[in-house]
């Protein structure tokens, strides 16, 4: 049995694997204020309260950089406290099982992959369109991190040099301008109520056009997979979202343009996490 760990910025998920299927899940939401150890002190309740399973192994997605050579935590943009920790450590003294972690971007990309919409594609692009933005590389049956783990952090690539500061300190990244922490605030209301305006729609995919642009000219990816819970305003958000691309990508380059939904919804990355254990 393997136990799956998905920690974002607004909630986090434990899900049971017994094979290829899930027995147990459960989600609660993050407390931003009560930092990491509100969160470690909720993981070690959950795991304590299923100790009747038996697991074998566990993998995690972090949201935010994972030094997956060092298999730590570099810091958390949205929730304090989480700089340099081993997760990965904690997690195998509650448990006594090996333990592995990557970015939450990257098991996401893992995950619809191997089960979801990315299935049989390769080049893969998944992006998590949530708190913040993400992004995970897959080609050939395995993850690009680059160098030093940050491969495919493209919600940290500027695309407005004018913009509004982000949280990571430069001006405009595409996180800034397009994710569901900075939609809320700077328009006042959610971007679950927002995606329900054409208007605003046809206004937002343009920052968002940009942004995956810059990923279908450096990669030229068969599919990008778009997961997280902007993506659940589905075709009001994609069929604007594509017509923008065909815009933006002018006809000189034949560089496809197949951007699609998550199929696996919230557990993109609860999947991956079970893949990336199982190896």
């Amino acid at each position: 049995m393997i136990l799956a760990i998905d920690i974002g910025g607004t909630k986090f998920t434990l899900a049971a694997f017994d094979g290829p299927r899930i027995v147990r899940i459960e989600s609660r939401a993050t407390d931003a204020v009560g930092g990491r150890e509100w969160m470690v002190g909720q993981l070690e309740q959950i795991i304590a309260a299923w100790h009747d399973l038996p697991f074998e192994a566990c993998g995690i997605g972090f949201g935010g950089p994972v030094d997956f050579a060092a298999q730590r935590v570099v810091l958390s943009t949205h929730v304090g406290g989480w700089r340099d920790f081993d997760l990965c450590g904690f997690v195998r003294d509650l448990l006594h099982v090996p333990v592995v972690m990557d970015n939450d971007a990257n098991v996401g990309a893992i995950g619809e992959a191997e089960f979801g919409a990315g299935k049989g594609c390769s080049p893969l692009f998944y992006m998590t369109l949530s708190t913040g933005i993400g992004g995970g590389i897959y080609d050939n049956g395995r993850v690009w991190r680059g160098a030093d783990s940050y491969g495919g952090e493209i919600g940290h690539l500027t695309i407005r040099p004018d913009g509004p500061e982000c949280l990571c300190g430069a001006r405009g990244c595409f996180e800034r301008m397009c994710s569901g922490l900075w939609l809320a605030r700077d328009h006042g209301r959610p971007a679950k109520e927002l995606m329900q305006d054409p208007a605003f729609v046809v206004r937002y995919v343009v920052d968002l056009a940009l942004g995956l642009k810059a990923a279908i000219m450096l990669l030229n990816p068969q599919r990008i997979v778009i997961g997280g819970g902007i993506s659940k305003a589905g075709e009001r958000l994609f069929v604007p979202l594509r017509t923008e691309l065909g815009r933006q990508i002018t006809a000189w380059s034949g560089a496809r343009i197949d951007v699609v939904p998550a199929a696996l919804g919230d557990e993109s990355v609860l999947w991956g996490a079970f893949k990336l254990a199982k190896r």
